[in-house]
């Protein structure tokens, strides 16, 4: 989902970096701070980070303290609203949550901190730099719900899904995981559906049109949808399956 408010973050603006890779464009130093947003960020974040800087866990489910069977990931979280939705249906599932803007991290840890959700990890690094901490084969479900789509031509590059990120998914998802997509871009679509039509290990599961145009029952709405659907912006929900090809 897109979000705003970039995190702060010393030393001022990020390089570029390749277009090819997965990136989170334009972190700046934010505004101000009120004393209960700095608190869950100096304080709870900590608690609940992943530390980047040493090797992962052979399993994902030492991160959280019930050892859950599965662990998802969502990437790009934007206000939280899916996160929390599925940290409080899913309490035996251990979730990563992926956001570099200081706005949605801040709801989102507020929301674990109110709600004593044990079954969640927020990482505000770059999710490029998640996804090559993890594990091969250590998600069972992955999430990217609205990323930015970029619409000028010559922006089209820095689209989130793409063939190196699918390849990345690829290694840290286990045969049988689903990963579920959601775009309210007609050409973000196509993009999207180019992608996934050359890589061998995802396979979509849309038997018909209903498939993409209705999300389910366990896929919460989120205040983001729900201004597409009061613009008039269809929404497309895609799931894809992982194959057990490499």
């Amino acid at each position: 989902m897109r979000s705003r408010r970039p995190l702060p973050e010393a030393g001022g603006e990020r390089q570029p970096e390749p277009s090819h890779e997965l990136r989170s464009f334009g972190r700046r130093r934010g505004r101000k701070l009120s004393a209960r947003q700095q608190h869950l960020l100096d304080d709870v974040l900590p608690k609940l980070s992943l530390a980047l800087t040493d090797p992962p866990p052979p399993a994902l489910a030492a991160l959280f303290p019930s050892a859950p069977a599965q662990t998802w990931l969502e990437i790009g979280f934007g206000g939280g609203e899916h996160l929390v939705w599925q940290a409080r249906a899913n309490p035996d599932v251990g979730i990563i949550g992926c956001e570099v803007f200081a706005d949605g991290v801040v709801k989102v840890l507020s929301a674990i901190d109110e709600g004593q959700l044990a079954n969640v990890r927020v990482s505000s690094e770059d999710a490029r730099a998640v996804l090559r901490w993890l594990p091969p084969a250590s998600l069972t479900r992955a999430f990217i719900l609205f990323p930015d789509p970029w619409p000028k031509k010559r922006h089209v590059k820095r689209r989130l899904i793409n063939p190196p990120l699918l390849d990345e998914l690829a290694r840290v998802m286990r045969p049988g995981a689903e990963l579920r997509i959601a775009t309210d871009i007609g050409d973000y679509l196509r993009t999207i559906l180019l992608a996934f039509r050359g890589h061998a290990a995802f396979a979509w599961q849309a038997a018909g049109p209903q498939d993409w145009r209705e999300r389910g029952p366990d896929w919460p709405p989120t205040r983001y949808e729900a201004k597409a659907e009061r613009e008039g912006r269809r929404r497309y929900y895609l799931r894809f399956a992982r194959t057990d090809r490499p």
